[in-house]
């Protein structure tokens, strides 16, 4: 199946941010709110934690916000970001060959951007977070970069195989996790050499695991939704949208039940039970993920004129700017909570975490808003690594 119909703007490179669709982007800046409140309580240490890294020991209000994470973000907002991913290199390669490039030059932009966001994640590890998510990105981009091209089923039966390995890759983690001693993290190791060391080696091992096998469903998925427009032209996709958010949405927080359930210690049932919890938790996360997608792309459909508001532009704007504002996010909480820095990580607990993240995430939107029409520094370092000047 040939990639969706031509774009109104015709451009070999990054199409200029006044002619960008709107949906996608009013996503990426919600979801960088999902990142924060997901990675904040990472960065804390001195407690024992459960499947999703949330203290055991917790206040009533630590196991209240981390029950609801648990059922309406982790596991969530990294596949919807995978599926937004996936939007967009279809989007890259569109525009590609629409501008008159064949397939062989548009494979080799694409390999060139996936290759440095690899790299981009590489140096985010290892300088400041052993959670880094962009390096699977990039390295599921490098190898599935041929199914831009393939058929429909060919796609969807890829993106089966893909839930498949998740489901046993999970399995082997939530065994891992009940079974192995609970060691300090990189964020809490007070000496900064030793937690880049344990930094880089986190990531070189999750990476090509955990991570990358986690989103290449949703990946695939975002590649087929980018075909038919559905977040370009969502006024014609409604009720598809109406049922992936639904069905989306409501699978997240039925499948992730048990598992909030587990981890607030509301529930103890045997090692196989919790690991089925877990497992659960994360493949119907990717329906959630999917759901959330699909909800903004119902309230674009629905906007007045198609006119944003100042705080839907405000949104949009940090959408715009998502590599950057999610790098500076790590940044911010590593100044704030690592023990050689502002030393936080040891002093409060997941709700103060959470609320601290929610500040850093409309930190973000204040500085994407405030220089709005431009591009951000690591969008802009990523375009001219990827297209040249």
């Amino acid at each position: 199946m040939s990639l969706s119909p031509p774009a109104p703007v015709r451009s070999k490179g990054a199409v200029p941010l006044t002619h960008r669709a709107l949906a996608p982007d009013l996503a990426r800046g919600l979801m960088l709110l999902l990142i924060a409140v997901a990675h904040a309580h990472m960065y804390l240490s001195g407690h024992q934690t459960g499947f999703r890294g949330y203290a055991l020991d917790g206040g009533p209000a630590d196991r209240l916000v981390a029950g609801v994470q648990i059922l309406l973000v982790d596991g969530r907002a990294l596949p919807m970001f995978a599926a937004l991913f996936g939007y967009g290199l279809a989007q890259l390669a569109n525009r590609q060959l629409t501008a008159g490039k064949s397939w062989p030059e548009t494979r080799r932009v694409l390999r060139r951007r996936s290759l440095w966001l690899l790299a981009f994640g590489f140096c985010h590890a290892l300088l400041l977070f052993f959670g880094d998510i962009l390096g699977a990105y990039g390295l599921v981009g490098l190898v599935l970069i041929g199914f831009v091209r393939r058929q429909d089923r060919a796609l969807l039966w890829a993106a089966g195989v893909g839930l498949v390995l998740h489901v046993v890759i999970l399995a082997g983690f939530g065994l891992l996790t009940v079974s192995a001693p609970k060691g300090e993290t990189p964020a809490g190791l007070a000496d900064p050499i030793d937690a880049l060391v344990m930094r880089l080696i986190g990531w070189s091992g999750m990476t090509p695991t955990y991570f990358a096998v986690s989103v290449v469903s949703a990946f695939l998925l975002g590649i087929w939704a980018a075909r038919r427009r559905l977040l370009e032209e969502p006024d014609a996709h409604r009720p598809l949208l109406s049922r992936v958010a639904i069905v989306g949405v409501g699978a997240a927080v039925a499948g992730g039940l048990p598992l909030m359930l587990v981890d607030t210690r509301a529930w103890a049932p045997s090692t196989a039970v919790s690991v089925a919890a877990y497992v659960l938790h994360s493949l119907t996360g990717i329906a959630g993920g999917l759901g959330y997608a699909a909800i903004v792309g119902l309230a674009v459909s629905r906007m007045r004129r198609g006119i944003p508001g100042p705080v839907v532009s405000a949104l949009v704007a940090c959408g715009q700017w998502s590599l950057t504002s999610y790098l500076l996010q790590s940044v911010i909480f590593v100044a704030l909570f690592s023990p050689y820095a502002g030393g936080l990580g040891a002093k409060v607990g997941d709700a103060a975490a959470s609320g601290i993240a929610v500040a850093v995430w409309l930190t973000t939107v204040a500085l994407a808003t405030a220089f709005r029409g431009r591009r951000g520094p690591a969008e802009t370092a990523l375009r001219r690594l990827t297209y040249g000047s």
